[in-house]
């Protein structure tokens, strides 16, 4: 039995967790930890959580866990996330990873000093219909890569305390929305792209709304980023690919199991499907308790991991962002 204690009363928790663990039998949610005892509290006895920690650190220091679930805002990730390997525990932590790749970099020497698992919660990469896109690329359906389109937008309102309006606590849409749209593009290009342009455009608070870049991956691999959380913003999750010999469109690579779509179109031949499976959070856990048990190795994290967050630190300092983290 795989014993789980989760940072923070997160709004994510109970669809990325809490209601994944509860269709298995090999995992449980033993304890949550909160900014104070009292919204511990509150949180637990909604989500019928056993027991609650007095701190953070109460919680990863408790031998009865086995399994951290970091859903904190990512300016929390870095040093907890450490806190827990160093006590032995595996982690999945919540994107954006980090901060930046510093951070990131720490991380991950801490999961190979301790030997633990430590695993980005990029959960549309665990679900079926990722690995369909990649089977269709590199099985030739469109022949070679040219091109990338990717963009995750959606608005995101503005009210006191939104940590994703809040730069210091790791908001902004290229952290919260832009690093799936990255990851995408990396994932199908298969190598680490040049920085050739971007902008950004900041609130009055200093979070960027809107994000664009264009990045060259190996090969001659042109890609296109757009994400923005700003005001009228609608809804939009997509990846697109051009090759020499057609081109395929994902539609919501997101939450697939929201409803997808897999569009390519060869020549006259146009193919238009979708890709069933469970919830993208219930493939998550899945693959995270198969990488505790040693039967798969981790698909995000590590290197990944690093090598996304430096795109993101690249792509806000070719805007001109200036961070301070």
């Amino acid at each position: 039995m795989i014993r789980i204690g989760i940072l923070g009363a997160a709004k994510i928790a109970p669809p990325a967790l809490i209601e994944p663990v509860k269709k298995r039998a090999d995992c449980e949610v033993v304890c949550v930890a909160a900014r104070d005892a009292g919204r511990a509290r509150a949180y637990a006895d909604e989500h019928a959580i056993p027991e609650i920690a007095e701190g953070y650190e109460a919680l990863i220091a408790r031998p009865d866990i086995d399994l951290i679930y970091n859903a904190l805002p990512p300016h929390r990730h870095a040093d907890l996330t450490i806190a827990a390997l160093d006590a032995g525990k595996a982690v999945l932590c919540e994107k954006p990873f980090a901060m930046n790749a510093g951070e990131a970099r720490r991380m991950v020497e801490a999961a190979t000093r301790n030997g633990r698992p430590l695993v980005e919660a990029f959960h549309y990469r665990f679900h079926p219909m990722f690995a369909e896109i990649l089977a269709q690329l590199r099985g030739g359906a469109i022949g070679k890569l040219c091109a990338i389109r990717s963009e995750f937008s959606v608005a995101i309102k503005y009210r006191p305390g939104e940590l994703r309006h809040d730069p210091a606590l790791g908001g902004g849409a290229l952290m919260d929305l832009g690093c799936y749209a990255l990851h995408w593009a990396r994932t199908v290009a298969g190598s680490e792209p040049d920085v050739l342009e971007a902008t950004a455009k900041l609130s009055e608070y200093g979070a960027d709304l809107t994000t664009t870049a264009r990045l060259a991956f190996d090969g001659g691999v042109s890609a296109r980023i757009r994400t923005s959380m700003a005001p009228g913003q609608s809804f939009k999750a997509l990846l697109a690919l051009q090759g020499t010999a057609g081109v395929l469109v994902a539609t919501n690579p997101l939450h697939p199991h929201r409803g997808n779509q897999i569009h390519i179109r060869r020549g006259l031949s146009v193919k238009r499907y979708h890709v069933s499976g469970q919830s993208t959070y219930d493939h998550q856990l899945a693959h995270m308790i198969d990488v505790m048990n040693g039967k798969t190795p981790p698909l995000t994290g590590g290197a990944d991991a690093v090598a996304n967050m430096a795109l993101i630190d690249a792509v806000y300092a070719a805007a001109g962002v200036n961070r301070l983290v």
